[in-house]
C-alpha cells in the first residue's frame, strides 16, 4: 500500500473533522441539494468529455494505483533479472518454469522465454502490454485531473443558483437560510472533491505512469536480453542505465566521483 496516499487523505479527513466539530456537528454541513450539484454535474461533464469505456476502465484503474506501490523497485528488478540470466545461462530455458516472479509483467516474460517463443513475439507482446497499460493509467489521471476541474466550478454553479433562490424569497426568511446553506456548502464541497482528493490523485498517478514506464520497459529489456542468452553481468550493467547514479551500486559500495 501507498502510505503516502493513505495519511494524507486520513490526515485531510480528520483536520476537516476536527474543525467541524470544534464550531457544531456534522449536520450543519450537509446539504443533499450541494451533494446533488457537485457530485451530480461533475459526474455529467466526465461523461460529455470522455467515452465511457475509459472512465469505465480509467477510475477503477487510478483508485487502485493510486493507493498501492509496484511491487518491485527498478533496483529490485536489476536484480532480479541478473539473477533469471544466471538462471537461464546454468538451466536453459526450461530452468526458468521454477521460477516465482511477484511482478506479474515479469512473469509473463518469463513464462515467455520458458516457453519457447521467439524474439520478435515477446517483444510485440510485452510492449503492447504495456503501451495499453500505461494508456489506461493515464486516461486515469486525466478523468481525476477533470472532476477536479468540474468540482469548483460547479461549487460556483451551486453558489450562484442558492443565491438567485435566496434573493427570490426575500420575502420569506424561513427559506433564506436553507438557500444560504446551499450556496456556501456547494463551493465547500467542490473545493474538497478538487483539492483533497481528485487533484491529488491525478497528481499521483502521473508519478505512478512514469514509474510503470520505466519499469515495464526495464523488464522487457531484460527478458529480450535473457531470450538473447546475454551474460548476467552485461544484462546487469545494461539495465543499471535505467537507474539515477546514485543508485546504480550495491548497498556498501563507493560511488565514483
Amino acid at each position: 500500500m501507498d502510505l503516502a496516499t493513505s495519511v494524507g487523505l486520513l490526515v485531510g479527513i480528520a483536520v476537516l473533522c476536527t474543525l467541524v466539530l470544534m464550531g457544531g456537528d456534522f449536520r450543519m454541513f450537509y446539504d443533499i441539494h450541494a451533494v446533488i450539484i457537485i457530485f451530480g454535474g461533475s459526474f455529467a461533464a466526465t461523461l460529455i468529455r470522455f467515452p465511457l469505456s475509459a472512465i469505465v476502465h480509467g477510475m477503477p484503474l487510478g483508485a487502485k494505483y493510486a493507493f498501492t506501490l509496484s511491487r518491485l523497485t527498478a533496483r529490485d528488478l536489476v536484480d532480479e533479472l541478473a539473477r533469471i540470466a544466471e538462471v537461464a545461462r546454468k538451466q536453459g530455458p526450461v530452468g526458468l518454469e521454477k521460477i516465482e516472479a511477484d511482478d506479474p509483467f515479469l512473469a509473463k516474460g518469463i513464462r515467455y522465454i520458458a516457453d519457447g517463443y521467439d524474439l520478435e513475439f515477446i517483444r510485440d507482446n510485452l510492449e503492447r502490454d504495456r503501451d495499453n497499460f500505461l494508456m489506461h493509467l493515464t486516461e486515469g489521471s486525466k478523468i481525476y485531473r477533470a472532476i477536479g476541474d468540474c468540482a469548483p466550478a460547479f461549487g460556483m454553479i451551486g453558489t450562484l443558483l442558492g443565491m438567485v433562490q435566496m434573493f427570490s424569497n426575500m420575502s420569506d426568511p424561513s427559506k433564506l437560510g436553507p438557500f444560504m446553506a446551499v450556496a456556501l456548502l456547494a463551493t465547500l464541497y467542490g473545493a474538497l472533491v478538487a483539492n483533497l482528493v481528485c487533484l491529488p490523485i491525478a497528481d499521483k498517478l502521473h508519478v505512478k505512469v512514469l514509474d510503470e514506464e520505466t519499469n515495464r520497459t526495464l523488464i522487457i529489456d531484460g527478458i529480450l536480453m535473457i531470450r538473447d542468452a546475454k551474460s548476467p553481468t552485461l544484462v546487469r550493467e545494461m539495465l543499471l542505465a535505467y537507474l539515477p547514479e546514485k543508485h546504480r551500486h550495491e548497498e556498501g559500495e563507493p560511488v565514483p566521483a
